[in-house]
């Protein structure tokens, strides 16, 4: 076999691991270790988490890269999502990359999404360094949790050479990191070290025309659209004229216009770029992810790269609420369809389909959450929409019909198995494993349609307490599981317009609980609360109390108006029947009724019935 040759002055690598284990926290501390910022510099806490909802919610959404200096060698790191909803920019990231960097909780432990990336990792015969993080928690079991990546390797037909890992100790936010874990040096030398050693260099044909694969996109309010591109093999210059392998199968020419490379977290200008770089190419507006930047006069295009399926989807559509247009700026048909189709060139996971409306749209995700991230963003650019409930995309496989089907690990403590058990009975969900640590807190995984986890964190939550942690993975389709028991309460339906009040609400809160407190707007079809029986109610939240010239002498109602239950938009999206939706506005999440007047309700539920007989 003919050794290609290398460059050794680079390494390209993904962070991988669950959400939460400490992936931006790690690449804080070598950002910070390699001299990438001042001593006094005002640098905020995971400065890879950029986006506003990034840094509220506490996760990576989107995949990004950074480049860390050791000496003469350059890491150019890709930190991906820990979350299965946003699988599609890990896959997207491992195309960048020549090895990967595993990192496990030392007490967690492999969750499912450590088993969907590695999957995804050793798929793409990437090796791995092993991480495990957070050593110095009190419930930390270092020796065991090392076992159980063992495991997981065999449990994913690792082959000899991929199980054969070196394996690092860390304490990310001390930034500190060595192969014992009783004495860890004072920073992360090691951890570089082993990069250096374990992760191959960027491997190349001499004398190959130019490849370079697209794999991300950004956008700069100076030069445009902006491709993200990994060279694989030839060099790539600023003003070069290139051909365009679209993923089509067509050519066209095109000029680099502007390029980048990336040197700690700042894009800086650069004349060229070799193989095994990470670059950023400004000057072609119309590039998507997956397409080939090569030679004019020798044009080979790469692989384009493909992603799961989506699992789920819902509809999105303008809002035809009568308050539409209070809030927001963005209110139209077109407006809608073109910020979606603006998503779905940057997210490869995502698609949209037309809907049975010209005003509404089917689109298809990952999971729940990243569609309800979607939907969280486009509220915030002042969008004002209505949203469906969750549907999960279903196949026909052999002519029956199948369903995705979710591994779902569940810690919680001992004493709440029964009830969790007993919830998962009833969305059809089968125990594979379970295990007890002898610290009072189980493990356990099933498989459970992925209709029926929608809705299921809620009920969870509640059930043990706010203390149990759930975490779910896309495992596969399996036939069709039969009817699933929906929401065992009802909707407390307002119908009429006006707005709400104290006087109202007092009698309507024995009746279950409210979503809106008093002097809110309410309309005919909108829901105001949750029925603690299993049917709707029509109620009117607007009446007023009757007044009389007598004095009444105190016999006044001293009830207190319990608050009400604010719902945001995952909340909201687990919470809605089929017969309902969401109307997100800048400022407010209503839930509504998809027929608003009440007659019509009443027609259609008549119509439903006997062919319900």
């Amino acid at each position: 076999m003919v050794s290609m040759p290398e460059r050794s002055d680079i390494r390209n690598v993904a962070i991988v691991a669950h959400v939460d284990h400490g992936k931006t926290t790690l690449v804080d501390a070598m950002l910070w270790q390699s001299g990438a910022f001042r001593a006094n510099q005002d640098v905020a806490e995971r400065v890879l988490d950029s986006t506003e909802l990034e840094r509220e919610k506490g996760i990576t959404i989107l995949a990004k890269n950074t480049a860390v200096r050791h000496g003469e060698l350059k890491v150019n790191i890709v930190d991906t999502p820990g979350h299965a909803d946003f699988g599609g920019e890990v896959e997207r990231g491992l195309t960048m990359v020549d090895g990967v960097l595993l990192l496990v909780d030392a007490s967690e432990g492999p969750l499912p999404q450590t088993r969907f990336v590695l999957r995804k990792s050793l798929e793409a015969r990437l090796p791995v360094v092993l991480v495990v993080n957070k050593i110095d928690r009190p419930d930390a079991r270092t020796m065991e949790v090392v076992d159980e990546v063992y495991q997981l390797f065999l449990d994913l037909d690792a082959d000899e050479h991929q199980i054969e890992f070196p394996i690092l100790y860390a304490d990310a936010r001390e930034g500190r990191c060595g192969p014992n874990p009783n004495a860890l040096p004072e920073d992360l030398e090691p951890l570089f070290d082993a990069l250096r050693e374990h992760i191959p260099a960027p491997s190349f044909e001499e004398g190959h025309s130019l490849q370079a694969l697209v794999t991300n996109l950004d956008a700069s309010p100076y030069v445009g659209r902006l491709a993200l591109c990994r060279v694989r093999n030839g060099t790539i210059r600023r003003g070069q004229e290139v051909a365009w392998c679209r993923a089509d199968g067509t050519i066209e020419p095109a000029k680099v216009a502007e390029l980048y490379v990336t040197e700690a977290l700042d894009r800086v200008e650069a004349d060229e770029a070799g193989p095994g770089e990470i670059v950023a190419v400004a000057g072609i507006d119309e590039i998507t992810i997956g397409e080939t930047l090569a030679d004019p006069d020798d044009p080979r295009p790469l692989p384009v790269t493909r992603v799961d399926e989506p699992s789920l989807s819902m509809t999105i559509g303008i809002n035809t609420s009568p308050l539409a247009g209070r809030d927001g700026s963005k209110l139209t048909a077109p407006q809608v369809k073109a910020r979606l189709d603006q998503e779905v060139i940057g997210n490869v996971s995502i698609r949209v389909l037309d809907g049975d409306r010209p005003d509404r749209w089917e689109v298809q995700g990952r999971g729940e959450l990243q569609l309800a991230v979607l939907v969280e963003v486009m509220r915030r650019e002042g969008f004002e929409l209505t949203v469906g409930k969750p549907q999960v995309v279903t196949r026909e496989i052999g002519g029956t019909l199948h369903e995705p089907v979710e591994r779902v690990a569940i810690d919680a403590p001992e004493e709440y198995l029964g009830a969790i058990t007993q919830l998962l009975a009833l969305r059809r969900g089968r125990l594979e494993n379970m295990v007890n640590h002898g610290t009072g807190w189980i493990r356990m995984e099933h498989l459970v349609p992925a209709r029926g986890l929608i809705g299921f964190r809620t009920e969870f939550l509640t059930e043990t307490r706010g203390t149990g942690q759930l975490h779910h993975v896309f495992e596969g389709y399996e036939p069709w599981h039969g009817e699933l028991r929906t929401r065992p309460t009802g909707s407390l339906v307002a119908d009429r317009e006006g707005v709400s009040t104290t006087f109202a609400l007092l009698t309507l809160q024995e009746r279950g609980s409210m979503f809106i407190g008093p002097s809110e707007d309410t309309y005919e079809g909108m829901v105001v609360g949750e029925n603690a029986r299993p049917e709707d109610i029509d109620v009117n939240p607007t009446k007023e109390k009757k007044l009389t010239n007598m004095r009444q002498a105190n016999s006044e109602e001293f009830t207190r108006l319990i608050p009400k239950r604010a719902l945001v938009l995952e909340q909201a999206l687990e919470f809605i029947r089929e017969d309902e939706s969401i109307e997100v506005t800048p400022n407010h999440v209503r839930l509504r009724k998809v027929t608003l007047p009440q007659q019509e309700r009443a027609k259609a539920g008549r119509r439903a019935r006997p062919a319900d007989a």
